[in-house]
């Protein structure tokens, strides 16, 4: 039976117990923290303003790493995939929300339910493909531990 340590402070973190909500959470996180320094380092810090082409592409990578956590880790559960990657992406579209009210000119670049469906959208077509990846996986092996059998 194995022990379980009950650290002070850690009963709140019940309610992350499963993996998709917890990979969700942490990636929404990310997101958001990565794309309010970009946001800052674009506006407040004039030095780099020779390469913001550079910065942008760096950030944009950048970015596209942290939203493919979800994607990376519930390659083969789409189920699991679609609930962490929206929910991360939730969040980053909240914090979007606020940042729009400190930021006045983005909101004019992309509406927050702009930036929300292009997540959406991207999201759900990998989560298809996934998905019928899977089943032509599990199809392929099912065939392939079957085909010393014949009829």
């Amino acid at each position: 039976m194995p022990v379980r340590a009950h650290m002070p402070g850690y009963r709140w973190l019940d309610i992350f117990k499963d993996a998709a909500v917890r990979t969700g959470v942490y990636s929404g996180a990310g997101l958001s923290i990565l794309f309010t320094v970009w946001l800052i380092v674009a506006n407040h810090v004039s030095v780099l303003e020779r390469f913001a082409m550079a910065r942008n592409i760096v950030a944009a990578v950048l970015l596209g790493f942290l939203a493919a956590v979800p994607v990376i880790r519930f390659f083969r559960l789409p189920g699991n995939l679609i609930i962490s990657s929206l929910m991360g992406w939730a969040i980053l579209t909240a914090w979007y929300r606020l940042l729009c009210t400190v930021f006045s000119g983005l909101s004019e670049w992309h509406s927050t339910f702009q930036v929300f469906m292009y997540g959406v959208v991207v999201y759900l077509i990998v989560a298809t493909v996934c998905w019928i990846g899977t089943i032509i996986w599990r199809a392929r092996s099912h065939h392939i531990s079957h085909s010393n059998h014949h009829v």
